[in-house]
């Protein structure tokens, strides 16, 4: 199925001054399909992080924020060597570790050449009894599906 939202994400890729991307929308709209197809078919590699299904992953922003740090243990726990500009981060279900959303911040500014999509239903009401919500901020990209 040819959808709209894979012309936007071929777009983002190929930025100069890309940012991580968000991918918004209400639950069951097809954000997570769209993300790995996008993942499957423009790069070499993608990794696949749901912080739904996968508990140990909060542990690993709990302990460190850092970009290099995070991208050195997210490739020992999948098993996938993280290349800037060959692999697609999807970080799925975002909204149920802030602090993953939180690095977002901290790949845009440190380490710009990774290319980190997220995907999450409610993030809008995840963040907006934050004062200063990261959604607002002009460090994402950001689409809704």
């Amino acid at each position: 199925m040819k959808r709209d939202i894979y012309k936007h994400l071929e777009e983002w890729k190929t930025l100069a001054r890309r940012k991580p991307l968000i991918l918004n929308g209400a639950r069951q709209v097809g954000k997570t399909y769209a993300l790995k197809h996008f993942g499957k078919t423009s790069y070499e590699n993608m990794v696949y992080l749901n912080f739904e299904k996968d508990e140990k992953l909060r542990q690993y922003f709990d302990s460190t924020l850092d970009p290099k740090q995070l991208i050195k243990i997210l490739s020992i726990h999948t098993e996938i060597d993280i290349e800037p500009l060959r692999t697609l981060i999807v970080m799925d279900e975002i909204q149920e570790c802030p602090k993953a959303l939180n690095s977002l911040k901290y790949f845009c500014e440190e380490a710009n050449e990774y290319h980190v999509a997220a995907a999450g239903s409610l993030l809008g009401v995840k963040t907006a009894n934050k004062k200063d919500s990261l959604l607002e901020k002009s460090i994402f990209s950001t689409y809704i599906l």
